[in-house]
């Protein structure tokens, strides 16, 4: 299961007169997180702190962190233990700070970083990258008009279709339950609808934190 944010944000909240200002950002690889990373810095040149967090595989293989003059374990381990827990990955975070003149603490400080990049990721949300595998069917036109029918009880839509001498419709399907789905459209049609797997692809779907 591949968890992303739905799309880069920038969330910015006041704690105690500071600003923190959380920059969130899709990225593949670690040269993308580090230029991320140095634009940030670049942009806020002004500011106080610019702390930062990454996670970036499939499996969160690669995991990097920076409290950037924070005290030790402040900012950037709150940042990615927030990540971690998402179950987010190839995401980079940058929380910016400018000081308002009120010192936090550690426990402050832990909390406002952690709460910065918490809060926009609800703010975002998040989705689920699903591998689906391509069908093709090849039927008479008599079965078109049931096929759709069908479908539509199964919450599946055909791609595309192309009218000849036979109808070939495609659809896509979740790559884990093509066998099941495959197996039910035979029986539904009685062997009368010939099927062929396609190319496969990855779609994004609302992800819905489990307990």
């Amino acid at each position: 299961m591949t968890i992303i944010i739905k799309k880069n944000i920038i969330f910015e909240e006041e704690i105690k007169k500071s600003r923190f200002i959380c920059h969130l950002k899709r990225v593949e690889n670690e040269e993308e997180a580090r230029a991320f990373i140095t634009s940030i810095k670049k942009e806020h040149h002004k500011a106080n702190h610019n702390c930062s967090a990454y996670v970036l595989g499939d499996k969160a293989q690669i995991q990097r962190m920076s409290d950037d003059g924070e005290p030790s374990g402040t900012a950037g381990v709150p940042m990615l233990e927030i990540l971690k827990k998402k179950r987010v990955v190839n995401i980079c975070a940058v929380v910016t700070r400018y000081f308002g003149g009120v010192k936090l603490g550690a426990g402050g400080l832990i909390r406002a970083y952690a709460g910065a990049v918490n809060h926009a990721i609800e703010e975002v949300g998040l989705v689920e990258l699903v591998e689906q595998s391509q069908l093709i069917l090849t039927l008479d036109y008599g079965l078109f008009d049931s096929l759709n029918r069908w479908l539509t009880n199964q919450d599946s839509v055909l791609a595309d279709s192309q009218f000849s001498d036979k109808v070939k419709a495609e659809l896509y399907v979740d790559t884990d339950k093509i066998a099941e789905f495959a197996n039910q459209l035979r029986e539904q049609f009685n062997n009368q609808i010939a099927v062929e797997k396609g190319q496969k692809q990855f779609v994004e779907v609302e992800y819905k934190e489990r307990d």
